[in-house]
């Protein structure tokens, strides 16, 4: 915000959403409202209806003869507290879909645009649902054609039942399915018939794990998306949310071999959840050495970080 408030003294045209509902932050949120609408920010309070639930900033300048947008799309709140005690995941880009795709979010937010149409993001309440329902339904596709076909999700909480039932199916066709669902699951893993290829994972350590990851094998032409939405129906149907495509290989292949293949290998936070909807603790195997994946994660960071040109 101190930053917000020296580019406004300094002549730049700012605009801040900030969401009055945001949960534990409403009477911070109102001071800060104030406080930028007295130096002159454009503010706006999200729209009637929905919740404003997406984390983006976005950054316009002027370069030599040109425009150039510079993005930041996060998992967490702009939150000095929370950001010290939640695992989130962040990505700077200039890519100019990707920025086309934010001005024209950050329009639609403030009123100038009514545009719900979206060149690389999936936004709810408009695009998300159908979006990740249609890259599911690819991998089940791509496995009946003798593809391995393999779905990693990491989320909060899973409570949406068609999103549930098109996993099952996922499951049904032979697709592997790994969940790390941290909190609410309404999906039964490992019922015959039903969803044996599904395996429901919990990490609950010191750190509030909070990312949304959807990692989708594709035949081989591996995609990520990350972002702010948990599957349930209020994110999908009730707020702005945002995924984004993480579309360098590069980070691809460090989010699925650095980030979610250590939570899936985790013997020490993890527990696993059983078909009858008991939780049991996953323990290394005889002669193995215990694995804890946020301290892995802390120990090995350096690998778990990497840039783009």
């Amino acid at each position: 915000v101190e930053a917000l408030l020296e580019a406004i003294e300094e002549g730049k045209q700012v605009a801040v959403l900030l969401e009055l509902k945001a949960r534990f932050d409403e009477e911070s949120n109102i001071e800060w409202a104030k406080a930028l609408e007295s130096e002159g920010v454009h503010v706006v309070y999200g729209l009637l209806g929905l919740k404003t639930h997406a984390k983006i900033a976005l950054v316009v300048r002027k370069e030599g003869d040109g425009i150039r947008r510079y993005v930041h799309l996060s998992t967490g709140n702009y939150n000095p507290v929370t950001a010290q005690v939640y695992t989130d995941i962040g990505l700077l880009t200039c890519d100019e879909a990707i920025g086309a795709d934010a001005s024209d979010l950050f329009n639609y937010l403030t009123g100038y645009s009514a545009k719900r149409d979206y060149r690389k993001f999936l936004v709810a309440p408009f695009t998300l649902r159908a979006g990740l329902q249609a890259l599911i339904e690819r991998e089940i596709d791509r496995t009946r054609e003798g593809d391995a076909g393999h779905l990693i999700f990491k989320l909060n909480s899973l409570v949406d039942k068609p999103l549930i039932q098109v996993l099952y199916r996922a499951s049904q066709a032979g697709v592997k399915v790994d969940l790390l669902v941290r909190g609410i699951c309404c999906l039964r893993p490992g019922a015959a018939g039903l969803s044996e290829n599904i395996r429901v994972t919990s990490i609950v350590g010191r750190f509030l794990e909070h990312s949304r990851v959807f990692y989708f094998r594709n035949g081989g032409n591996e995609e990520i998306y990350v972002g702010s939405a948990d599957l349930m129906p209020r994110n999908l149907d009730r707020r702005v949310e945002i995924l984004f495509p993480i579309q360098d290989p590069r980070l691809v292949r460090s989010l699925r071999d650095h980030v979610l293949a250590t939570y899936l290998a985790d013997t020490v936070k993890a527990r696993r959840l059983r078909a009858d909807g008991t939780y049991e603790r996953v323990k290394p195997a005889p002669a193995e050495s215990p694995l804890d994946s946020q301290q892995w994660l802390i120990d090995h960071r350096a690998q778990a970080v990497v840039t783009q040109g």
